[in-house]
């Protein structure tokens, strides 16, 4: 059966063109009725076209979303792979458990987590998704259906996690939560005043704090270049437990014709932000929700990118080259006369992931997002890349519209090992894009 929905888009505004859309059971029931090549389809929260399949037919995962088993002793839980992490965390946040890892928004699919092998604001602590998914189900195009697991399947296991959707429908996740004793979380905020503050922060926070995060003002210059706001929290330890917040129904109100962020309304809210921000390092309760998910409470805030969308870059860079790197990337930035609403700085940890593909290595990593302008901002992107490249670093493929075969080449040599694991009735636009063919 196919499904007459509205046009399926990534989260930077691409959208998939002439794509079949069908619904997930119906795709499992008669895998071969439906026009080849195939991608799984989550909840489109990638922000570049690993989630688009423009010449064939798109999965809509979302009808997976019932949990099969969730044992509230040891924290095991199984459940289709199109289900939120906004209605898993309704679930086990009130019975002591939350997820591992968990990425900057609750809206993405279980499956779609596992596939970008997504990373939190713990990766020093606690590395990527991967590293606690327990097994999965996955069916080829061929209508097998494998059960992958760390010692069942292990070459599969490996490539799908971080694979991008490639390697088949994953149907079913079985994840290891950790236990919490409350739902809020003890942050800390501290301001610095140039980039030596944040690595100086980071390096100390890391054996103290599970979650560390720091956003950098991207617009700031002269003596002011780098300064910023780090977050750092833990999971209180007693503080009850809150119920399910309602549904967040704030809306972006308005689809405008032009991009609402620039210089000037950056500028505007880069000053409002730090300034609100708390003084001191006395530690706060906060609700575990806008700690994780602070955009969340906006839908659509994408909206305020334009008709053109935006372009997201994030990259890791090898500890030994980081600070200097992150410099040039940002000076770069301020030269190229671009407007980074959201600017991150972060550490990611030693801690491997399972994944044969996964995106993290240990370092730092820096996101940027940009309103997609065209030439300009595509010019900005290419010289962010050269720059991550040649400190040995790596782009994030699934948040790249436009990243080049060499680039990705570059950033994941092993990508004609993982090629072997690819099924033959999946393919992607990204794919396409960044493989020899």
């Amino acid at each position: 059966m196919t499904i007459p929905r509205g046009a399926y888009r990534s989260w930077g505004g691409l959208s998939a063109q002439g794509s079949e859309i069908v619904d997930a059971a119906g795709w499992i029931e008669r895998p071969d009725r439906f026009r080849r090549p195939v991608l799984a389809y989550g909840n489109g929260r990638s922000y570049g076209d690993s989630c688009l399949n423009s010449r064939g037919s798109l999965i809509d995962a979302r009808s997976l979303a019932n949990v099969q088993t969730f044992d509230r002793e040891t924290g095991l839980l199984t459940c289709g792979a199109g289900l939120l992490l906004d209605r898993l965390l309704d679930i086990v946040v009130p019975a002591g458990w939350f997820p591992c890892v968990t990425p900057g928004t609750s809206f993405v699919t279980i499956g779609g987590a596992l596939a970008n092998d997504v990373h939190g604001k713990n990766h020093h602590a606690a590395g990527t998704f991967g590293c606690h998914v327990r097994a999965f189900e996955l069916m080829r195009s061929d209508g097998q259906r494998i059960l992958c697991a760390p010692d069942m399947n292990a070459d599969l296991f490996a490539a799908t996690i971080g694979g991008f959707g490639l390697t088949g429908l994953i149907t079913q996740v079985t994840l290891q939560l950790m236990p919490i004793r409350s739902a809020a979380m003890e942050q800390e905020v501290l301001h610095f005043d140039s980039l030596d503050g944040f690595f100086g922060l980071a390096a100390e926070s890391d054996s103290t704090h599970d979650y560390t995060v720091a956003w950098i003002d991207a617009l700031a210059s002269g003596r002011h270049f780098g300064r910023g706001v780090f977050f750092r929290a833990n999971h209180a330890p007693d503080f009850g437990f809150l119920p399910p917040q309602p549904g967040r129904n704030l809306r972006f109100p308005i689809e405008p014709p032009f991009p609402l962020i620039n210089r000037v309304t950056l500028s505007a809210f880069n000053w409002l932000y730090r300034h609100s921000q708390p003084r001191g390092a006395a530690p706060r309760r906060v609700p575990y929700r806008p700690f994780f998910y602070p955009l969340d409470r906006i839908r659509d805030w994408n909206r305020a990118y334009g008709p053109q969308g935006l372009r997201q870059f994030q990259c890791a860079v090898p500890m030994v080259g980081a600070r200097r790197a992150v410099e040039e990337m940002l000076r770069r930035t301020l030269a190229a006369g671009e407007a980074s609403f959201l600017t991150v700085l972060k550490l990611f940890g030693a801690k491997r992931s399972p994944g044969l593909m996964s995106f993290p290595i240990q370092g730092a990593t820096l996101t940027l997002d940009f309103p997609n302008r065209g030439a300009r901002t595509e010019a900005l992107l290419t010289e962010l890349d050269r720059i991550a490249i040649e400190a040995g670093g790596r782009v994030n493929p699934y948040k790249d519209a436009r990243m080049s075969a060499a680039t990705f080449q570059a950033s994941f040599p092993q990508w004609r090992d993982f090629a072997t694991h690819i099924d033959p009735g999946f393919s992607s636009d990204f794919w396409r894009r960044v493989s020899d063919g």
